[in-house]
């Protein structure tokens, strides 16, 4: 197999990548791997038929792939290992939430499985990293419950938000900035499908207009 690096940035591009698929349907698209991962479709697929023959993933051509029980598991570890980097990061070291997404890209495929551990008893066993991804347990093994997001919970009632599901730099400034955060409680105040904009207000009352798309990227849970 290529180096243990390439193999787990695929693990977990398929596992997350499987995770938007829409109900019904188990394999990843291959064009959807490639771009998630910035290679040529040839490339994914090549890479997809070496994960087959080591037994970490399902390929069948022309369909998609999906990752086995093993696979999962070592994707699992992989996202633990990146999630708990992140929150180190932000908790000791005094990174911004915005800034430590890179920093665990590179740090999750050298830190040792020791070096983890004691990262995750000194931070007190968090479920969650600064953006509200649920953290895998030592197992590999990742506990997600439904939630809503800023499209589907309900209009007028306060919610709190518990994830930011886009890790790009530039939108996570605007979270913060506009007190989007996990942790906040914020209220949807309307939706306007013909204007493609959802209302929500903070604790100010301070309302804002907020697209479709980015009002999907963030989940919340009923306030109290």
């Amino acid at each position: 197999m290529l180096a243990s690096s390439t193999v787990e940035n695929y693990l977990k591009a398929i596992h997350m990548g499987a995770n938007g698929l829409r109900p019904g349907q188990r394999l990843l698209p291959m064009g959807q791997l490639a771009a998630s991962l910035g290679v040529t479709p040839g490339t994914a697929t090549t890479m997809a038929k070496t994960l087959a023959d080591a037994g970490l993933a399902e390929y069948e051509p022309y369909a998609g792939v999906a990752l086995t029980s093993q696979g999962e598991r070592l994707a699992g570890l992989v996202l633990r290992r990146h999630r708990l980097v992140e929150l180190f990061l932000v908790r000791v070291m005094g990174f911004g939430w915005d800034e430590v997404h890179d920093e665990a890209e590179h740090l999750e495929h050298v830190v040792s499985d020791r070096l983890i551990e004691r990262i995750d008893e000194m931070l007190g066993h968090p479920e969650v990293d600064p953006h509200g991804d649920p953290i895998p347990n030592a197992d590999g093994a990742i506990v997600t419950q439904p939630q809503d997001t800023l499209l589907t919970c309900p209009v007028g009632q306060p919610v709190v938000v518990t994830r930011v599901l886009d890790q790009n730099r530039a939108f996570l400034q605007f979270v913060e900035t506009n007190q989007l955060k996990p942790g906040e409680t914020i209220r949807v105040e309307g939706r306007d499908e013909s204007a493609d904009s959802v209302v929500v207000s903070g604790s100010s009352d301070r309302r804002l207009a907020l697209g479709t798309r980015a009002a999907s990227k963030l989940q919340v849970r009923a306030a109290g």
